[in-house]
């Protein structure tokens, strides 16, 4: 076998001799006095003979591994130095092993200590791998959830949910090299199933240089303990020299907080807001939907120039323009064939002929498109499009990028800008809405709110879910003492329960 095959299969990130040593050293500082020490895949056995130099507690140190080669490896290198002769390794597949039984047959306290395989399952099965754990819906997700990428996961969160679970009938912790993400995982997951795991903590690792992996990582170390209660906190550390944390996650309200810091001081900001946030177009296909105005004509990114009608033509921005600037300047055009989800696009025949002979020239490109979410529509359909996306100015803020960056987009060219599908907005009518919504949302009050919620290791950090949780009238009196709003808004934003059914009744409820 290949090794970057190897390496991807079994996500074998062999842990540097250096900083196994200086993890060891971070668990005695901090008074952990194992009488055993487990590594579930102890690979070439660093973290082994890290640990037998450093723990002198432990009566027993045990290796699995399911690579032989390297167990003969880990073997001869513990039988080099007498220190060495605690150590045993035996080979073994992690996914055979009943840890529960294992664990319940060691000496206690244990330190179960490693670095689990850097892979997804979805990864082991395109390269149709046997290194998966047996098929199940282990997070017990429903219907769309269980078909869809939120039932992919990594392998090292199966792993360690199942370590954390054998060691919660015993005492002992667990110290593990991993992604940050999959860390956060395990903790909202063993929480949720009320595991007895107390004084959890991260400490974020340079994955690139250790391992030449570009991902946010972590060591995770919590203590397990039978006898002891829950703690569903988890602090952060700066690496693993720093003796104060930056912030603790845990959970509030049965949801994952990510500061609860600010989220213990803002959360009374927490409610619902008559502005409604919405997403950008979504279109899935730049080649045909995106293009550059030249003087001769529209450029799509072939290349190629076109003489196209202005009718379904709108200056667009994209997510890393909104994330530059206060004020972007928008660079090209979307052809937006609808005005709302579902709008029939055969009329665009006669209103702009030059624009149907292109959709119909790129037609194949279109049909293409494989999001389900065009199957039902009518050809050239687009999604994430209605009245909002149209309106004159607009509040946006790029849902990739790792910071919290609102931008006033105005008017151009005489035209409405839309966005792109990974941008949200609150739609505005006029210049002086927008510029009081910017102020509102750039306090540093709205930014600690936020913060709060977001995990900046996520692929999209920022999320609609998490903008919509910010009550802007709540934010306004916080601020200047009074709702600033009420000049932009129907009256029923404004009305009691009672009010608001009273103007149901009448027709005049203003549902955001």
């Amino acid at each position: 076998m290949p090794k970057s095959h190897y390496i991807t299969e079994f996500g074998d990130f062999q842990t540097p001799h250096d900083t196994a040593a200086q993890i060891c050293a971070l668990l005695v500082r901090q008074g952990m006095r194992p009488a055993t020490i487990l590594e579930p895949t102890c690979g070439q056995g660093n973290f082994l003979l890290a640990a037998a130099a450093q723990f002198h507690t432990a009566r027993r140190i045990l290796g699995y591994e399911i690579n032989p080669a390297y167990v003969i490896e880990a073997q001869q290198r513990a039988a080099k130095d007498p220190k060495f002769a605690k150590i045993e390794i035996i080979q073994g597949d992690f996914f055979e092993q009943d840890w529960g039984q294992i664990l319940a047959k060691l000496p206690q306290p244990t330190l179960v200590i490693g670095n689990p395989p850097w892979v997804t399952n979805a990864a082991l099965g395109a390269l149709d791998s046997h290194n998966l754990p047996e098929k199940s819906n282990f997070k017990s997700l429903a219907g769309l959830e269980a078909r869809t990428g939120k039932s992919n996961f990594d392998i090292s969160e199966w792993m360690l949910i199942h370590l954390l679970t054998a060691l919660s009938k015993t005492k002992g912790a667990l110290a593990m090299l991993c992604k940050t993400s999959v860390a956060r995982k395990v903790l909202h997951h063993t929480w949720k199933i009320q595991l007895p795991i107390s004084n959890a903590r991260l400490y974020t690792i340079d994955a690139k240089a250790i391992f030449n992996a570009a991902v946010d990582a972590c060591l995770f170390v919590c203590e397990v303990d039978a006898a002891k209660p829950m703690r569903p906190t988890c602090a952060i550390y700066s690496g693993w020299n720093t003796s104060s944390p930056q912030q603790t996650f845990g959970l509030a309200a049965e949801r994952l907080i990510a500061d609860l810091a600010s989220y213990t001081r803002w959360r009374h900001l927490e409610g619902t807001s008559p502005y409604q946030w919405r997403s950008g177009i979504k279109h899935d296909c730049v080649a045909v939907m995106e293009l550059k105005a030249t003087s001769t004509g529209f450029r799509n990114k072939a290349g190629a120039y076109h003489e196209l009608e202005d009718d379904y033509l709108y200056p667009m921005l994209k997510s890393s323009e909104i994330a530059k600037s206060h004020a972007p300047h928008p660079t090209r055009w979307m052809l937006v064939p609808q005005r709302f989800i579902g709008e029939a696009t055969h009329p665009i025949r006669h209103n702009a002929p030059r624009t149907w002979d292109y959709l119909n020239h790129y037609a194949e490109l279109l049909d293409k498109r494989k999001s389900s979410i065009y199957k039902g529509q009518p050809r050239f359909a687009v999604f994430g499009v209605g009245d909002y996306s149209f309106a004159p100015w607009k509040i946006a803020i790029s849902g990739l990028y790792k910071k919290i960056h609102f931008a006033i987009v105005a008017p151009f060219s005489g035209k409405p800008v839309v966005l792109d599908d990974t941008c949200y907005f609150l739609p505005c009518q006029n210049e002086d809405e927008a510029n009081t919504l910017y102020t509102l949302l750039s306090s540093d009050i709205a930014q600690e709110f936020f913060n709060a919620f977001i995990f900046w290791d996520a692929k999209r950090p920022i999320t609609i879910d998490i903008l919509r949780r910010l009550d802007l009238h709540a934010l306004s009196w916080e601020i200047h003492g009074r709702d600033v709003l009420q000049n932009y808004l129907p009256d029923a934003a404004f009305a009691t329960p009672v009010q608001q059914l009273a103007l149901f009744e009448q027709g005049e409820f203003y549902e955001p």
